[in-house]
């Protein structure tokens, strides 16, 4: 069974903004960013617990190509994403998120 996925408004800000940011480097590469975000979600909609617990029932899952994480946890029927952030940024970023 797929479980809906929910983007936190913080989470959907961090795609806007490396989207942006991948936009400025070359045209094209923010949409091909967003689309190997979008085939991460649907890996883990597919089998959410296949990516591993990283911080207390918050799981990571590597976005292909990109440097970047989505962190997300599985909350009854859903699945909700804290964050979709850069693997070099602080965890302490998205675990004030309330992840």
């Amino acid at each position: 069974m797929r479980l809906p996925v929910y983007l936190r408004a913080e989470a959907e800000a961090d795609l806007e903004d490396a989207a942006g940011w991948y936009e400025r480097q070359r045209s094209g590469l923010g949409g091909e960013f967003l689309s190997e975000v979008e085939r991460t979600l649907d890996l883990i909609q597919s089998n959410p617990e296949a990516f591993s617990a990283v911080y207390r029932g918050t799981r990571r899952s590597l976005v292909r190509r990109f440097p970047f994480g989505v962190h997300y946890r599985i909350i009854q029927d859903r699945i909700l994403v804290f964050a979709v952030m850069h693997v070099s940024r602080n965890p302490e970023r998205w675990k004030g998120r309330g992840a």
